[in-house]
């Protein structure tokens, strides 16, 4: 009777051990592809941006709208369309821990691609911030309404639009009350 417990007490500490732990990502930035030109690669890394050599297999990410499935090797993939010009990328990626977004404009100079996160924060303050000064000098309405269609018409000509807009915003206040 001792062997049989002895024997079932072993098996289940065991079959904690059996089960291998699902690799998820939580955070991930957009760099330039070192070995394709015009080509970015998305990076899974950690809170302190390092990377997360763990992270292998294919995953989904919605990129600019489209679902695209990356394959990761040692946290990396990269993202097999080539960026013709200046743009933004709005990258999502959905685990069973939440979603997790992310805005970036990625600037073309000569042959290099130079991406550059936009905080959801910037993209809420650059609007209310020239309601506010119309709103001070009612002078500047005018002024202030052609510097906003300024706005509007850089971030549609560069792939930014109204719904991608919202949303980004929205997954930025998602990330300040449950996280």
């Amino acid at each position: 009777m001792k062997k049989i417990l002895l024997a079932c007490c072993l098996l289940f500490l065991a079959s904690g051990y059996a089960f291998a732990d699902t690799v998820s990502i939580k955070h991930f930035v957009v760099k330039e592809n070192p070995f394709a030109k015009d080509e970015i690669a998305l990076v899974a890394v950690d809170t302190a941006s390092n990377i997360q050599e763990n992270v292998n297999g294919t995953f989904s990410f919605t990129i600019n709208g489209f679902v695209e499935e990356l394959k990761f090797e040692k946290g990396t993939a990269f993202y097999r369309h080539k960026l013709e010009k200046s743009s933004f990328i709005f990258a999502r990626h959905k685990n069973d821990e939440g979603t997790t977004s992310m805005l970036y404009y990625v600037y073309r100079h000569d042959s290099k691609l130079t991406p550059v996160k936009i905080s959801w924060i910037l993209l809420v303050a650059i609007p209310l911030g020239l309601v506010l000064l119309g709103y001070l000098f009612k002078r500047f309405i005018i002024i202030a309404l052609i510097i906003f269609c300024i706005f509007l018409y850089f971030n549609h000509s560069s792939g930014l639009s109204i719904p991608t807009f919202f949303q980004s915003v929205l997954d930025g206040l998602k990330g300040i009350f449950w996280h």
